[in-house]
């Protein structure tokens, strides 16, 4: 009574459920529009027939004859469903299936009409023979449904969406269940009336299928990923474990005596060995791999968990390793682990040509650094971008003049496997040797493209790296020719300062004073190419500029009589004025500032410095009355480096002065006319001013310089 109650139950559902998506796909057209990759219209006929099964499931009970008379409309609208689908006008079913579908048509008919026929009144026998005849139908047609699914799916298996497929397999589940209901009933001589009443339940658990394709879930056809399929082989394998102890036991008690322990102890010892096997060696572990890889899946590579496998170990390098070391080794163990590779040597280009090893990943025994590749070699691989076997090589050494010349230490190291080339458009720029697998196979065609692409991917990586590192150097020498610009800047005043003091001692020798006064302005000189000498060396580097507080009255005065030999300055200085600067480079700008009022200005004309605090800044004045400058050429080109007026000036002055003066928190302002003289204004911080972090910020601006 149970079991009944539950029967009836599950066809009121099943009934329910197909008749209310039946009225949904035919109140709702675009639904059956959505559907189109299913067939919507064999698919609506469908679902009314099952939902017209159901109903007499319902009504008279799973088994009976109103149900199995009804049977037969449901199989019809499922070969419909079945030939309109997967087959039509351009690319017709075949001709055996065709046979195969008219005679199932045809029996569904004859049988319907047989049913029908007590209704009008017309008997043939009693309904022991009727449900005989429909019962023996019903199998027959299951047995062809399924065969009509089978050569439909495999047909369109590359281009079937995954409603197709759902739907295809809700009908073969549904006819595999009555076969097999049917078949044990036959065979056993009474019906299997516990299967035949849980049919309406076998409906329901179809249901979802029709609903997956009238709401148009799921447009790509549905895979597994790598990892579920390869979850679900081991999961049917031991399925198919435990079903063979099963079938074994039963053979075992069926024949008697002391088998069945006998069987049970066989499958026992085989199932423990067989699970050490893969759980100690790494070889069967491998070897299952590659048979299910093979057999099993259509690719031999997830090409999407791989590649982001890969650019991972690319773009993640090891905290404790350099830069350069830790990419070249990222190189090789992305590389290898794409092939199962348990090791792989990194080579580079040498100084002569050749590639030598500059790095490997997980090599059992450190390579030999005198083993390298010949630049022929190098060559035939760079033209013709090879992916070498390293296996068919020793099988067929060739003699050819257009041969790879692999090295005999490459070809005479069984580890060795494949060298991939790693190319950076059509220039190689490493080479990579694979380690053998734990199981070694022949290379195919999917290999190569792996192994070209990620080469390519790889070379990228090589590229940048190489590129960042020549930008290095590049950035290096750039500072190095604009230390010795400004300094070539500097020698240039100081020639032009020791030549105006040779010309003044041919007519001022005798002069004590003169003398005095030039032999302190040759060691000034002198101290000052030292100093010069010492700012070009790249590894010796003088004392590093500092801020602190610079007396701007004594830096004027020293500075007036530095440059007496050429013009009086004319000092004008607030009491007690100081800055908070590095003094040399004060008396740097402040040097070249008063140089070029000297050769703007005619002899006769005077040069003035003036140093006062203005607005809480110290402000230095340099002014002269000189031929004085556009407004145009002072906001377009005066601090524009390599720009000058004079016919040997180099344009470094004025722009090296603004860069000082701003690393020092302060900046340079000019004010000029033509013909009415200049002002340069030097603006700097005052001690008192400045804050902790002001400080802290003015000594690193000091320190990058």
């Amino acid at each position: 009574m149970t079991l009944a109650s539950l029967s009836h139950i599950l066809s009121a559902l099943a009934m329910t459920g197909f008749l209310a998506m039946l009225l949904w796909m035919l109140t709702h057209p675009a639904m059956r529009r959505a559907a189109r990759g299913a067939a919507p219209v064999p698919l609506t006929a469908v679902v009314a027939g099952v939902a017209l099964w159901c109903a007499a499931l319902y009504g008279f009970g799973p088994g009976s004859v109103e149900a199995l008379a009804v049977q037969p409309i449901r199989d019809l609208t499922m070969l419909y469903w079945c030939s309109g689908t997967f087959w039509s006008k351009r690319a017709p079913m075949p001709a055996p299936l065709r046979l195969i579908q008219k005679m199932l048509a045809t029996i569904c008919i004859v049988m319907l009409l047989l049913a029908i026929m007590p209704l009008l009144g017309v008997r043939i026998g009693d309904d022991t023979w009727l449900y005989f005849a429909l019962t023996i139908t019903a199998m027959i047609v299951a047995a062809g449904g399924l065969l009509i699914v089978d050569s439909a799916v495999r047909r369109a298996n590359s281009g079937a969406t995954a409603r197709l497929a759902v739907v295809a397999g809700g009908l073969a589940m549904l006819w595999g269940y009555e076969l097999n209901a049917q078949l044990i009933g036959a065979l056993t001589g009474q019906a299997a009336s516990t299967l035949i009443a849980l049919l309406p339940g076998v409906a329901l658990l179809v249901l979802p299928t029709f609903i997956v394709a009238t709401l148009n879930v799921g447009r790509d056809r549905m895979r597994l990923s790598r990892p579920a399929a390869m979850r679900t082989i081991v999961l049917i394998g031991g399925a198919a474990y435990l079903i063979l102890i099963g079938l074994a036991g039963a053979v075992a008690r069926f024949v008697g005596g002391d088998y069945a322990y006998l069987a049970q102890a066989t499958f026992l010892i085989l199932a423990l060995g067989t699970g050490g096997l893969f759980l100690l060696s790494a070889r069967a572990r491998a070897w299952s791999s590659v048979m299910i890889t093979k057999h099993f899946f259509e690719h031999r590579y997830d090409y999407r968990a791989e590649w982001m496998r890969f650019t991972a170990t690319l773009g993640t390098g090891d905290s404790g390793e350099e830069g350069d070391a830790s990419l070249h080794r990222r190189v090789a163990k992305a590389l290898a682990e794409l092939t199962g590779s348990p090791g792989a040597l990194l080579m580079l280009p040498d100084t002569l040509g050749g590639f030598a090893i500059a790095d490997h990943w997980r090599w059992p025994v450190k390579p030999v650094e005198e083993a390298a590749l010949s630049l022929r070699s190098a060559f035939m691989l760079q033209e013709t971008r090879h992916i070498v076997d390293l296996d068919a090589e020793r099988r067929a050494p060739s003699t050819d003049a257009s041969s790879l010349s692999i090295p005999e230490w490459l070809l005479s190291d069984p580890r060795a496997w494949v060298v991939v080339p790693v190319l950076h458009f059509n220039r190689m720029i490493a080479i990579v040797v694979l380690h053998r697998p734990a199981v070694s196979r022949s290379l195919d065609w999917e290999d190569l493209d792996v192994l070209r692409i990620a080469g390519q991917q790889a070379a990228s990586y090589l590229a940048e790296a190489q590129s960042q590192r020549a930008l290095s150097e590049a950035r290096r020498f750039d500072e190095f020719n604009r230390r010795f610009a400004f300094i070539m800047h500097d020698i240039k005043n100081l020639a032009s300062q020791l030549s105006l003091l040779a010309r003044n001692a041919e007519r001022h020798a005798d002069n004590p004073a003169f003398r005095a006064d030039m032999v302190g302005t040759l060691k000034l000189s002198a101290g000052r190419l030292s100093d010069l000498l010492v700012r070009l060396s790249p590894r010796q580097r003088g004392p590093s500029a500092q801020a602190g507080r610079v007396a701007v009255e004594p830096l004027l005065h020293e500075l007036a009589d530095e440059i007496r030999p050429r013009r009086t300055l004319f000092v004008s200085c607030q009491t007690g004025v100081a800055a908070w600067a590095d003094g040399a480079s004060v008396r740097q700008i402040v040097h070249h500032l008063v140089s070029n009022a000297i050769d703007a200005s005619d002899a006769d004309t005077p040069v003035q410095a003036i140093a006062a605090v203005d607005q809480g800044r110290v402000r230095i004045d340099i002014i002269d009355q000189g031929c004085g400058m556009s407004r145009a050429f002072i906001r377009d080109e005066l601090f524009k480096p390599f720009v000058s007026t004079k016919e040997a000036g180099f344009g470094l002055g004025a722009f090296e002065a603004l860069q000082l003066a701003q690393a020092m928190g302060g900046t340079i302002e000019v004010a000029s006319e033509p013909g009415r003289g200049s002002c340069f204004t030097l603006w700097l911080p005052q001690p008192d001013a400045r804050g902790g972090t002001d400080t802290d910020l003015l000594d690193e601006r000091m320190a990058s310089r």
